[in-house]
């Protein structure tokens, strides 16, 4: 009798072990919003089998999961952040600045996620940023719950939770792809400041 309680003991530890691995890999944890562990640049995570017949089972139910058209990765590469410079998940109740300068690319957009994988319902009709707004060089672009009172860039934040951003690559050039990590120069996200901080 003993052995058999000792057998099913083992058994079902073996069922929790497989289970929470299963839905770790698959992204389907309370809280965890990133797509692929291939590459991270800077805090951006992605994977660049993302759309292809490379992509394993997990990737491909973390794409299904997040609502994302994978295209093949010589079309489009996606990036992944939902932290900021100094490692604190991203919050409406913050002001956030995400700078930096030209991409690998035809064209790239940075867009804004509530916690749910979804736009933040919000009519602030400022969800994202990209290549055409930029221009050519250094660029920034605020990320808050209200409209910056000096007219800069702004991606909204309100109604969005903790949020995540996703950044894509578009046409993205043959460097990028063949090396990443030295050729793609990925903004940073610096925290200017949360509510209730004192001024």
């Amino acid at each position: 009798m003993k052995r058999v309680l000792t057998y099913a003991a083992a058994g079902l530890i073996g069922i929790g072990i497989g289970a929470y691995s299963a839905l770790a890999m698959s992204g389907l944890l309370p809280g965890d919003r990133r797509i692929g562990d291939g590459i991270e640049i800077n805090g951006w995570v992605g994977d660049l089998s993302q759309g292809s017949v490379d992509a394993s089972p997990y990737l491909r139910t973390r794409i299904a999961r997040h609502g994302l058209l994978a295209l093949a990765n010589t079309e489009a590469i996606y990036f992944i952040r939902a932290y900021d410079d100094a490692g604190d998940p991203l919050s409406e109740q913050c002001t956030y600045r995400i700078s930096g300068g030209e991409l690998p690319a035809g064209w790239w957009s940075i867009t804004l996620y509530n916690d749910e994988n979804f736009l933040p319902a919000n009519g602030d009709d400022a969800l994202s940023f990209d290549a055409s707004r930029a221009g050519e060089g250094e660029w920034s672009v605020d990320v808050s719950a209200n409209r910056p009172p000096d007219g800069a860039s702004w991606i909204s934040s309100r109604n969005a939770g903790e949020f995540d951003l996703t950044l894509r690559l578009y046409m993205p050039e043959r460097s990028a792809l063949e090396n990443p990590n030295a050729e793609i120069a990925a903004p940073n996200v610096e925290l200017v400041g949360c509510q209730g901080d004192e001024a």
